[in-house]
């Protein structure tokens, strides 16, 4: 995954964990073990009843709304990513 999120570096990204939190942000750094994003939107999605797809899609139609300035993540937590322009309307 390492390799694949290089890519991504100064992208805006969504990553999806194992849990119930999610992250929009800017992709800084990939290390080994974990990312580093900046301006981030971290969002608890068990905290709402909006769903974690439902949350992205309003995240991409109004603006990431950072909480944090710096985030890292630990990659044995994250299931998947994606560029947020990549995000796709129902």
């Amino acid at each position: 995954m390492k390799n694949v999120l290089n890519r991504y570096l100064d992208d805006k990204i969504v990553v999806d964990t194992n849990s119930a939190w999610i992250y929009i942000g800017t992709l800084r750094e990939v290390a080994e073990g974990w990312i580093a994003l900046s301006d981030v939107d971290v969002h608890d999605s068990s905290e709402t009843t909006t769903s974690k797809e439902v949350y992205v899609l309003d995240s991409k139609a109004t603006g990431v709304k950072a909480n944090r300035g710096l985030v890292y993540v630990n990659m044995n937590f994250i299931v998947s990513f994606s560029p947020l322009a990549d995000v796709k309307y129902f």
